[in-house]
């Protein structure tokens, strides 16, 4: 984002895993710390995602199976994103409010970071949609006045009722499904902008706590079990999504606190290797079979797994062309997770059309790697071409 970045900070204790930078946003300011290891491992997740949706979410439609075996616990990507984000947060703008940051100003910021990718994210969707025929999955024409306020919702981050839901399966963002998340990344940064950054870490850690026996109970005592619940206009569904995030980024701004306190010791070696390796095997597991079995492992990534990722990813150092190599997969994360899915959309309508089933599957296997592949480019020509030139320019214009 043509950030400058200096390696130490005389106002500071500076450790090796942590890296300041100018703030474009707030010109003179060297207020935000980078971790090479945590941007790396953001898009180790976004990727894991990404073949979660091609290889695993199209069986839902009953086209295809997967050929290279079944990724199922990738939708856990959005719990370590929440978890990410409040560590994140909490570390690099907890002492911002003493020095004077504003409510409005810190609005301002995460609307610079993250809206950009919401628009465009919407763009894509409505085209991929009007590419698709402007019908529901089960072939029902959709009116202009309804992909139009479908649109307009998207465009603004709002999600969209069970009569404007325009592809028909109670998608609350129906043109880019997983905005759902970015909706409630939303809801978490106002809540920490108007409260959480307030709360002692006392009551933190009794936010953290409580969040944690109700999420518990949710999974355990919901009838499908497990936490795999937010994208959707149900109410129940709703619920879920909004304790995932409700304990997650909590979870990461308490350990932000309790990081900046211990300053645990710099790991060098090949931490984002072993992290990403973990992320790799947490998510890439095929369910489980037995509900309960899967509610508690799904329960343990969030409560344990995550969080020791996490932590142990903070401390860990990167140089050279590594650490270029991870902070590209940093960078890169947001856009691919913002813009893939409507070319998953347009994959999985083009192989139910085509009419494969589980009996043969070399034809879908060459459009998904064509999927995967476009994915690719196209978030990275958003991210060169679109997102951080244009946060550049607000950046500034907010400056002004």
């Amino acid at each position: 984002m043509g950030l400058t970045d200096v390696m130490f900070n005389t106002n500071r204790r500076h450790y090796p895993y942590e890296r300041y930078q100018m703030n474009g946003e707030m010109k003179g300011e060297m207020n935000k710390p980078r971790y090479d290891i945590l941007d790396g491992l953001r898009g180790v997740a976004a990727l894991m995602i990404l073949l979660y949706h091609v290889f695993n979410d199209a069986k839902s439609f009953f086209v295809w199976p997967t050929p290279v075996g079944e990724i199922y616990h990738s939708f856990l990507g959005v719990d370590f994103f929440f978890i990410l984000s409040g560590f994140v947060m909490g570390y690099a703008y907890d002492r911002q409010w003493k020095d004077g940051m504003t409510l409005g100003g810190f609005i301002k910021r995460r609307l610079i970071r993250l809206h950009p990718m919401v628009v465009m994210g919407a763009v894509i969707g409505l085209v991929a949609f009007v590419v698709q025929g402007c019908t529901k999955w089960d072939g029902t024409e959709v009116t202009v006045q309804a992909l139009m306020l479908a649109t307009l919702l998207g465009l603004f981050l709002i999600p969209s009722p069970s009569g404007i839901d325009v592809r028909g399966n109670t998608e609350t963002f129906p043109l880019n499904g997983p905005h759902w998340s970015l909706f409630f990344e939303y809801i978490g940064s106002l809540l920490y902008g108007l409260m959480l950054h307030r709360l002692s870490t006392k009551w933190l850690r009794v936010w953290v706590a409580s969040s944690i026996i109700t999420i518990a109970g949710f999974a355990l005592l919901t009838d499908d079990g497990g936490i795999a619940y937010g994208w959707s206009s149900e109410p129940l569904n709703l619920c879920g999504g909004a304790l995932r995030m409700l304990y997650a980024y909590p979870m990461g701004l308490l350990m932000a606190r309790v990081f900046r306190e211990r300053q645990p010791k710099p790991l060098h070696g090949h931490m984002f290797l072993l992290c990403s390796l973990m992320l790799i095997v947490l998510l890439g597991l095929p369910f489980l079979g037995d509900k309960d079995v899967e509610t508690i492992y799904q329960l343990a990534c969030i409560f344990s797994f995550f969080p020791t990722i996490i932590w142990y990813g903070a401390r860990g150092v990167v140089t050279g062309w590594r650490q270029r190599a991870v902070s590209f997969l940093g960078r890169f994360s947001y856009p691919l997770y913002a813009v893939h899915f409507p070319l998953v959309y347009l994959y999985i309508a083009w192989v139910q059309r085509s009419g494969y089933t589980y009996a043969g599957y070399s034809q879908p296997w060459a459009a998904a790697l064509v999927t995967l592949v476009a994915s690719l480019l196209i978030a990275t020509v958003c991210m060169l071409f679109y997102d951080e030139p244009i946060r550049r320019w607000l950046s500034k214009k907010s400056r002004n």
